[in-house]
């Protein structure tokens, strides 16, 4: 059954694999730094929130470059013996270092790659005189030491040029590596598409990753949310976006009709960013809005609004440092206007949330976060959890076995309060028998589920008629809420 927590993430990095969707923890692609796109950032941000499952991908400008040591010989003039070079490009390799000391065992060596923080990766007893210790070397690197352990998770050994004994006494400096970042634009994360994994870039490496939520963290650019919203729909991904740091509700409003855009599949922020405590840097920086708004959503089960969510580590936004709150006419504005904004304070009191809960959807039926994301989870997991039926002869008992296990699923759905008719009416219902298996249907290999599921509303107006004066007469008609 899918899992509805995972968050996607596209941005630049310091370390780790290019344009492939990695689990990723707060260090997997290096420190938080101060910069547009930063994962590690997005990263320690979406913890806050509390999403911490989620697949990331690191994209480049092409200019990065892994960080290389040079292991040397004895020899007068000392040579190379082997080159190595870090696993992965970025600046984080520049941390690493190498030394070569003697082995546990007579007449060998050992050699010991480090990463600060982290556990050194030892290859001892490598054995060997001249040449041969040095493709020993770079064999135990690349390929590990059989029982002992596997290869270098750290660099790439390649061979040298030297015949003589190794340098005991140095501990040899990695240096070169560069993160490709400093020419990247909103069009990189987005990237193109393939029919194979090799070719697909930026956010189409998240293809088949089980994310359904999307964040291509910083970026700005309208004329690519059509794109996005094609993908997100296509994997069964909902992908908040913004307007550029500043952008008013009426500027981003035009944007979103520019783009031709009205479904379901992104939100639109306003470009009120917010500011956030980075304490690595020791510094308030401003942070796209997206970001925080896609990681509330992963976190949260598919049934639920981001809607008046208290979203916990932003210490204010553009407006609000300014002292400038919403007036509800604006926040109506910005609903019709298909878009969300967050800010403080909310309906439910003083913290910072979202204010219309919506997506870039006109339908009314449609526009609500809770719509996109329980759509798209029923689907998946609808479509994940009924590929054993695939290969069996239609009989009574397959129908019988399918519809049993649909209704218990969504029976389930019902009792955790996730699905339902808050009037009493059926939470669901699933048609799988003749009814709609005609044989000529099923004489061509198919078998059909009629599925309807009666979706939760989201409470976005609360309206309280209120009578009060000394000559009201009060009549009891009720005592509670039925």
């Amino acid at each position: 059954m899918p899992i509805y927590n995972i968050l996607g993430l596209v941005g630049v990095g310091s370390w780790g694999p290019i344009n492939s969707a990695v689990l990723a923890n707060s260090d997997t692609f290096g420190v938080v730094t101060v910069r547009k796109y930063d994962l590690a950032s997005a990263i320690a941000m979406s913890a806050q929130i509390g999403a911490n499952n989620i697949r990331a991908v690191r994209v480049t400008d092409g200019t990065d470059t892994a960080a290389t040591a040079l292991l040397k010989d004895t020899a007068g003039t000392p040579v190379t013996g082997a080159t190595l070079t870090a696993f992965y490009t970025g600046i984080v390799g520049n941390g690493l270092s190498a030394a070569i000391t003697a082995g546990t065992a007579a007449s060998t060596y050992k050699l010991t790659i480090s990463r600060p923080s982290y556990a050194s990766e030892v290859f001892d007893n490598i054995a060997g005189t001249g040449a041969t210790f040095w493709a020993n070397l770079v064999s135990a690197v690349n390929n590990g030491q059989s029982g002992i352990r596997g290869p270098s998770q750290l660099a790439v050994a390649t061979i040298g040029t030297s015949t003589a004994a190794p340098n005991v006494s140095t501990v040899y400096a990695f240096s070169g590596g560069t993160d490709g970042a400093t020419t990247i634009t909103d069009s990189v994360l987005v990237s193109t598409d393939g029919l194979t994994p090799s070719l697909r870039k930026g956010m189409y490496a998240l293809r088949s990753s089980g994310a359904q939520v999307l964040n291509l963290i910083d970026l700005t650019d309208p004329t690519q949310w059509a794109n996005i919203d094609t993908f997100a729909n296509s994997e069964g991904m909902y992908a908040p976006v913004q307007g550029a740091v500043g952008a008013s509700y009426a500027t981003v409003a035009t944007s979103l009709g520019t783009a031709g855009v009205d479904d379901p599949g992104i939100k639109v922020m306003v470009g009120d960013w917010v500011y956030w405590n980075d304490t690595v840097n020791g510094v308030t920086r401003l942070v796209s809005p997206a970001t925080w708004v896609a990681a509330e959503i992963a976190s949260t089960a598919p049934h639920l609004s981001s809607l008046n969510q208290a979203m916990t580590g932003i210490t204010g936004t553009q407006r609000t440092s300014q002292q400038q709150p919403y007036s509800l006419a604006e926040i109506g504005a910005i609903a019709t206007s298909r878009l969300d904004v967050i800010t403080n304070p909310c309906p439910g009191g003083n913290y910072y949330g979202c204010r219309t809960g919506r997506n870039a959807s006109s339908d009314p039926t449609r526009n609500g976060d809770n719509y996109t994301r329980m759509m798209n989870y029923l689907a998946l997991t609808l479509a994940a959890s009924y590929g054993w039926v695939v290969g069996k002869p239609q009989t009574i008992d397959l129908r019988k076995e399918a519809y049993g296990s649909m209704y218990a699923f969504l029976l389930n759905l019902q009792t955790q309060g996730m699905i339902g008719d808050v009037n009493g009416g059926p939470a669901f219902s699933i048609v799988l028998d003749a009814s709609n298996n005609p044989d000529s249907r099923v004489a061509l290999g198919y078998m059909q589920a009629n599925v309807q599921v009666k979706f939760l509303s989201i409470v976005w107006f609360f309206l309280v008629n209120l009578e009060g004066g000394q000559t009201v007469s009060v009549q009891l008609v009720g005592t509670q809420a039925s």
